[in-house]
């Protein structure tokens, strides 16, 4: 499900999108009531994408990337340990993220299938080391 929509974050309206989340995954987010879209048009705040395989993901970072304000943070959900055929791993994802020019910052459980990585733009003058990747401008 593509979900496009204002939500509120800190007090303040901010665009949200949200790509192929799972039920189960909405359900455990618990987002406002959204208004749903079909078109992924302008820069977000928040991006949230869920994906099961390396390739869908790496293909869609780079679009996603484009929708994302300067101050925006993109999360990317993936199947923990393996479950529903993923071939996604924490170090996978980061690699990725990387190799587009984000650097990640949080991890979380979204629910009892989905985990969660927050990526945002580099911040200028900082020096980012990750075993798992290398920072791509």
């Amino acid at each position: 499900m593509q979900v496009q929509a204002y939500i509120t974050f800190g007090g303040r309206c901010e665009e949200a999108l949200e790509f192929y989340a799972p039920q189960s995954a909405l359900n455990a987010l618990s987002p406002p009531s959204l208004d749903v879209g079909t078109v992924r048009k302008g820069e977000f705040d928040y991006i949230h994408f869920f994906s099961k395989t390396q390739a869908e993901m790496d293909d869609l970072f780079a679009k996603l990337k484009t929708n994302l304000k300067p101050t925006g943070m993109l999360w990317l959900s993936w199947p923990k340990g393996k479950k529903l055929g993923t071939d996604l791993t924490l170090p996978v994802i980061i690699k990725i993220g990387y190799g587009h020019g984000l650097v990640e910052s949080t991890c979380l459980s979204v629910d009892a299938t989905w985990s969660g990585l927050k990526f945002t733009h580099p911040k200028k003058d900082k020096t980012y080391n990750d075993s798992y990747g290398q920072l791509n401008p």
